[in-house]
């Protein structure tokens, strides 16, 4: 099965020495990943550096990529290296707008009980995903995909979705994209174990470097010498297939069974 990597939470403040450490594994085996990105971080926790720091690290991997040497605070800095990468090939995700946690409700992927998106009206979604996007914009960046934050997003989400012509989301089971709605879903691996045995299909890892440890890049290094694992943009040619109410159902039913077990585990 084929692979592809989204890493999620990038932000101004995240720890940039993990990220680094991640991207010098993908580089090496030439891989362009998906990130998400928070337009307006309001989320302490995903605060791993202090200002200075943060510049100071974002200013070493302009410098690595080639853009000589660069000037301005963290958030100039970041935009920047946000658009680096992008002229690279790596895909971007609009990963929420605040990235807080307002409702206790996991809509219909219900990974997660926490949601920024789902269980809110109509009108604040849509107004979220305008306003994420125009800050994306605004700073040269465009919007591949959406990603939501803890993986929550209800009907309301995609309506507000579609009206705001974002058609690709990061999320779901399955073992290739599929269409839903009106929007095309670019599925998650329910367990990458369980997925790199499989023969046939493609579908996503999802990373976290904030949190990753050197085990952990030990072990995704393993799995890129497989050779499976594939630039998000090649996902993004897949062609998706239509899915309906009993596949709905299935999935929906297979992510509470997956929040139980990392719950119990």
């Amino acid at each position: 099965m084929k692979i592809a990597v989204r890493m999620d939470d990038i932000t101004p403040g995240m720890d940039w020495e993990r990220f680094e450490a991640f991207k010098q594994l993908l580089d090496e085996y030439q891989i362009r990943p998906l990130i998400g990105v928070v337009p307006d971080n309001r989320d302490e926790n995903l605060n791993r550096m202090e200002k200075e720091r943060s510049s100071r690290a974002l200013r070493c991997l302009l410098e690595r990529s080639g853009a000589g040497e660069s000037e301005g605070d963290e958030s100039q800095l970041f935009w920047q290296y946000i658009r680096r990468l992008q002229a690279e090939g790596w895909s971007v995700a609009l990963h929420g707008c605040r990235h807080l946690y307002t409702k206790r409700q996991g809509g219909l992927f219900p990974l997660n009980r926490l949601s920024e998106f789902a269980g809110v009206s109509y009108e604040e979604q849509r107004r979220m995903i305008a306003a994420g996007r125009q800050i994306l914009e605004a700073h040269g960046i465009q919007a591949e995909l959406f990603m939501a934050p803890a993986h929550s997003y209800d009907r309301n989400t995609l309506r507000a979705l579609r009206e705001e012509g974002l058609h690709r989301i990061t999320d779901g089971f399955g073992s290739r994209p599929y269409a839903r709605k009106g929007i095309t879903f670019y599925p998650i691996s329910f367990r990458l174990e369980s997925s790199l045995k499989k023969k046939r299909g493609i579908t996503t890892m999802v990373v976290h470097t904030n949190t990753m440890s050197e085990q952990e890049l030990l072990k995704y290094r393993r799995i890129f010498q497989r050779g499976e694992v594939i630039s998000y943009r090649e996902y993004l040619r897949e062609a998706a297939v239509p899915r309906g109410l009993p596949g709905c159902m299935a999935e929906y039913t297979l992510a509470c069974i997956k929040r139980i077990l990392v719950r119990l585990l």
